[in-house]
């Protein structure tokens, strides 16, 4: 999910939450803790107070929080038998400390219980000598990538900005992947127009076609003319 404003995202984990306790389950949001020790100790500046905002959030029913919602980090001993599902708010690594371990314990004590990640970020950082973390690198990829995305939505702009919007790429399972322009139009307002469908995730070079109009076949004999995205597979 692509936003800007953390109370945005929070929001979002809170209606997440509520809607699967409406159903009955009993649900564990979870955000990671400080990592490393002593002088290296710390966590993602992301998350940096998400814990308390989380705490102070209306969560409607005086008895919701702390019954069918709970709060907690994430890890395996956080798993709890009356857990019915759990719901990670962006487990990410950080710059010499990778959550992949503590991530993998907690889906192995899961086990087939539902385990959503929200906003993860579980690519490879450098250490803090700026040498990436190569010991079992190979595996923690590998790790990051059994986890099937169920809903996505990042904007689009020209490459190392972040406005003008120029559209949207979005995906809700079990549909396909859809991409938006937006247009501007007379009356000030703006639409976002459907511009083309994809059965998986597609490429820089698929988007900058679609946008500049291009077939497959002449896509092959020109490159793009865009190349606006900003992070949008990162």
């Amino acid at each position: 999910m692509d936003v800007y404003r953390i109370g945005t995202l929070m929001e979002l984990v809170r209606a997440l939450a509520l809607s699967f306790a409406d159903d009955g389950k009993r649900v564990k949001v979870c955000v990671q803790g400080s990592m490393g020790e002593g002088a290296l100790a710390g966590m993602p500046l992301q998350l940096a107070g998400t814990r308390k905002i989380l705490e102070y959030m209306d969560w409607g029913d005086d008895e919701t929080l702390g019954t069918f919602v709970k709060l907690g980090a994430i890890g395996g001993k956080e798993v709890d038998e009356e857990d019915d599902m759990f719901i990670l708010v962006a487990p990410q690594n950080a710059v010499g400390n990778c959550i992949i371990d503590d991530l993998q314990a907690m889906t192995t004590a899961a086990g087939k219980r539902p385990v959503v990640l929200i906003n993860p970020r579980l690519k490879d950082l450098p250490a803090s000598s700026g040498i990436m973390q190569t010991m079992g690198r190979e595996q923690r990829l590998e790790y990051a990538l059994t986890f099937d995305n169920c809903y996505v939505f990042r904007l689009l702009y020209y490459l190392g900005t972040q406005y003008p919007i120029m559209g949207a790429l979005r995906m809700s399972y079990p549909y396909r992947y859809e991409l938006y322009k937006r247009v501007n139009e007379e009356n000030g307002k703006e639409k976002y127009v459907l511009l083309a469908t994809y059965a998986e995730r597609p490429t820089p070079e698929q988007i900058d076609d679609a946008f500049s109009g291009k077939s497959r076949d002449q896509s092959k004999k020109a490159s793009g003319i865009w190349g606006f995205l900003s992070s949008v597979f990162s």
